[in-house]
């Protein structure tokens, strides 16, 4: 068995924690260094409230990188780019978890991933059962020519749409473009009530409190209607598997797959 020395960016966050623990408890993985800019310089254990774990964090992406194979991003939408193309520069492979980057911003992490010779792995959502959402969702589109997004989250994210609802409305761009009966710029009254486009499809975000983050597509046909939903509890427990997964399969792979359901083909 390959051991594997894991950073993890984000590590005193709500699944940066998860992670954490996943990776202590995992026969393969020895985790050697965290970023967390809040807790810089402490002990990872006592940044976490426990005992020490020998496990340093540090401020700088740079500082955390030497000895390590992989790095787990989970941080916010504004650094996650800034981290993932520092570790790529350095030879470290990546998973991605954070949300918020763009279609462009996959392009170049790509782009430096191979160039570098490294992979990256990137999901909107690393849970089993949304990656099959998305799986069943490209089928569908294959069939059924409309289709619309619905992306519910807690009532304080700061990004919208969701990284799962940008993932699952890019995706769905390389199977066909949806069909739109009436024009969104010619809707009389106002337009933005009928979402925002998104790689073609329309995408319309709620924030409201007692959500995680669910994501509904629902396609149309004359006289029927296919709705794949997707909704995420309160804790981070059904994102490690798919994270783990990522972490012992990404040193396989030159350049970036996005999609863990891609990833569970392959």
């Amino acid at each position: 068995m390959t051991n594997i020395n894991l950073g993890v960016a984000g590590a005193t966050g709500w699944m940066g924690s998860a992670i954490v623990d996943a990776a202590l408890a995992a026969p393969d993985i020895t985790l050697k260094s965290a970023i967390a800019r809040s807790s810089a310089g402490q002990d990872l254990g006592v940044a976490l409230g426990r005992e020490p774990l020998g496990i340093p964090v540090h401020r700088d992406v740079t500082d955390a990188l030497d000895g390590i194979d992989v790095l787990v991003e989970f941080t916010s939408h504004a650094d996650a780019k800034e981290i993932v193309l520092a570790a790529i520069a350095h030879g470290v492979a990546v998973v991605i978890g954070a949300s918020g980057l763009s279609a462009a911003d996959y392009e170049e992490v790509d782009s430096k991933a191979r160039a570098a010779g490294v992979g990256a792995i990137a999901a909107g959502n690393f849970s089993l059962t949304a990656a099959m959402m998305l799986a069943g969702a490209e089928l569908a589109a294959r069939h059924l020519p409309r289709w619309e997004i619905v992306d519910y989250a807690a009532s304080t994210k700061p990004d919208a749409p969701s990284g799962t609802a940008r993932e699952l409305a890019e995706r769905l761009r390389d199977v066909r473009e949806p069909q739109l009966d009436f024009p969104v710029d010619q809707v009389a009254g106002w337009r933005e009530a009928r979402g925002a486009t998104v790689a073609g499809t329309q995408i319309h975000s709620l924030r409201i409190p007692s959500f995680v983050v669910s994501t509904e597509i629902v396609f149309g046909a004359a006289d029927e209607r296919l709705s794949i939903r997707h909704d995420a509890g309160g804790t981070p427990t059904p994102y490690v598997t798919g994270v783990l997964l990522a972490v012992r399969r990404v040193r396989d792979r030159i350049g970036l797959l996005r999609g863990l359901d891609r990833l569970l083909l392959t």
